[in-house]
């Protein structure tokens, strides 16, 4: 039979990765009303500008949905890094190579069509998302907000001409056995120096403390490769529900002379929660999310930032220690991390201090148009 394809079907983009792995696969999918609400480009700040626009396409053979995948163009980071690149996102597909081709396919001929000169994924959607295509780590169960794919993903990828590029790894920290950073002599005088203080985060102050966050990242991850300074619309866009599920133990803001210095923005791994609600709200929602708040020992590092004019005075080991401590504290005993670098070394390194154990390995695929 031929592979139709489907141009905006959200209920068939949703059902998607259901349909092509099973349901013993380790795949999580986001909420489904948060995944609606990502895609659609009159509400998603992220394509406000004349230059930014996406679409969305599913395979589909004798009454069965085998694949999806976005297509999408971010005006922002073209401009900022001078590329002509399009993206391609949520590409999730049986090991049909009928379905692959035509998926990529579309997605490729929506960025020539804007004549975009390569294109590149996954990027679900931007890099400060869900990003790669897993190449190791396949048994390994996915936290919140980190990527899984079954290995014939990537293998239909270079099937359809695409290379791997820019390797990254995501990581593990076991909090039954890890040590918390030491104290030495930089740590000591940041923490004797009453410039700074750590901000308190509760219910109430999460949106002031996710607005400080966004500025922390936004200064210091600057000269990182692929990053696009993101707008307070966009920020907020994403965590619009965050104050709901952090637990405000396990993150800490750093404030230096009054103003945002250094940042962990920490949250309990959602992922067993949306498997056991297939990430549908329904009326036993409650319930499930009640069970999971008193069960759940997982928690997921989104990131950590330090501003460069404080970075390397041991800023970012004392606020770590505080968010261990804390994570122990209050039971957790794993914490997940999401996606670092190949050229990242220091982070790479502090990982490695930190006795952190490598979960999956992903790269980006690319393609010239």
């Amino acid at each position: 039979m031929t592979v139709t394809l489907h141009t905006g079907d959200f209920a068939a983009f949703f059902e998607a990765p259901f349909s092509a792995y099973g349901a013993g696969s380790a795949y999580v999918s986001p909420l489904k009303s948060d995944l609606k609400r990502f895609l659609d480009p009159s509400a998603n700040p992220l394509f406000n500008g004349t230059d930014s626009a996406i679409t969305f396409f599913t395979a589909h053979r004798d009454g069965r949905v085998l694949g999806r995948i976005t297509a999408h163009v971010h005006g922002a980071s073209n401009r900022t890094h001078g590329l002509s690149r399009g993206y391609f996102g949520y590409f999730d597909c049986a090991d049909d190579a009928g379905a692959a081709q035509a998926l990529l396919g579309a997605a490729e001929a929506w960025c020539r069509a804007r004549g975009l000169s390569e294109i590149m994924g996954n990027f679900n959607l931007t890099a400060m998302q869900q990003i790669g295509v897993m190449t190791g780590g396949f048994d390994h169960a996915p936290y919140t907000d980190l990527v899984w794919s079954p290995p014939h993903i990537a293998r239909l990828l270079v099937a359809n001409g695409y290379a791997a590029t820019f390797g990254m790894t995501t990581f593990e920290v076991d909090l039954t056995s890890a040590t918390a950073p030491a104290i030495g002599p930089k740590q000591q005088a940041v923490l004797d120096n009453p410039d700074f203080t750590f901000a308190p985060i509760t219910r109430a102050t999460i949106p002031q403390r996710m607005e400080e966050a966004r500025l922390i990242l936004n200064a210091s991850f600057a000269s990182n490769p692929m990053f696009v300074p993101v707008t307070a619309a966009e920020f907020h866009f994403q965590a619009k529900d965050m104050k709901w599920v952090m637990d405000p133990r396990i993150s800490a803001v750093l404030h230096h002379k009054g103003r945002p210095a250094a940042c962990i923005i920490c949250i309990p791994d959602l992922n067993p929660f949306l498997r056991r609600i297939r990430s549908r709200m329904g009326l036993t929602m409650p319930w499930h999310f009640l069970r999971h708040r008193l069960s759940n020992r997982r928690c997921v590092l989104i990131f950590s930032g330090v501003i460069p004019e404080l970075q390397g005075q041991g800023v970012n080991p004392v606020v770590l220690r505080r968010v261990m401590l804390a994570m122990q504290a209050a039971g957790y005993t794993h914490c997940g991390n999401t996606w670092i670098a190949d050229v990242n070394g220091a982070s790479l390194a502090q990982k490695q201090k930190a006795g952190a154990r490598p979960l999956h390995r992903l790269h980006l695929f690319g393609k010239p148009l």
